[in-house]
C-alpha cells in the first residue's frame, strides 16, 4: 500500500510535518516494498487552494492513505472523495509514522481537525 507522510525534510529521519497543505514535502512510502518517493510541495507558498491542490499531488501520487499532523476541511473533502484514507495528529519521524502506521497504532479519521487556512501562521 502506498502511503503519504508530510515532512518536513527529504529522509525518513525527518519530522511530521504538521500542515498538510503546506506541508515542505511528502514522502510517499509504499509499505509492501519500503521504496520511497519524495515529493517536494509546490503549495507551501500558495495564496490560497493548497489543501486541495495538495490533496490532488497525493492523489496523483496514488497514495491511499495520508498521515500528517493536521488536515483542513477542503483537503479532507478533496482526499476522501479519492478514497485517500487520512491519519492526523501524527508525530514523530517519517519512520515513526510508518511504523505506526503498519501495526495498527493511528486512528483513521473522517472529520477536518483544524479549521481552513490553519496552515498560513507558519
Amino acid at each position: 500500500m502506498k502511503i503519504a507522510i508530510t515532512s518536513t525534510g527529504q529522509t525518513r529521519d525527518s519530522q511530521v510535518d504538521p500542515r498538510f497543505g503546506r506541508a515542505a514535502y511528502f514522502i510517499v512510502a509504499d509499505t509492501e516494498n519500503m521504496e520511497f518517493k519524495i515529493i517536494e510541495n509546490q503549495n507551501i507558498n500558495a495564496a490560497g487552494g493548497a489543501g486541495v491542490n495538495s490533496a490532488k499531488v497525493v492523489i496523483d501520487a496514488e497514495a491511499q492513505a495520508v498521515l500528517t499532523g493536521n488536515c483542513g476541511p477542503n483537503a479532507q473533502r478533496t482526499l476522501s472523495a479519492a478514497g485517500v484514507k487520512l491519519y492526523t495528529e501524527v508525530k514523530g519521524t517519517v519512520s515513526e509514522a510508518i511504523e505506526l502506521f503498519k501495526t495498527g497504532g493511528l486512528i483513521e479519521t473522517a472529520e477536518p481537525n483544524v479549521q481552513s487556512r490553519f496552515g498560513m501562521g507558519k
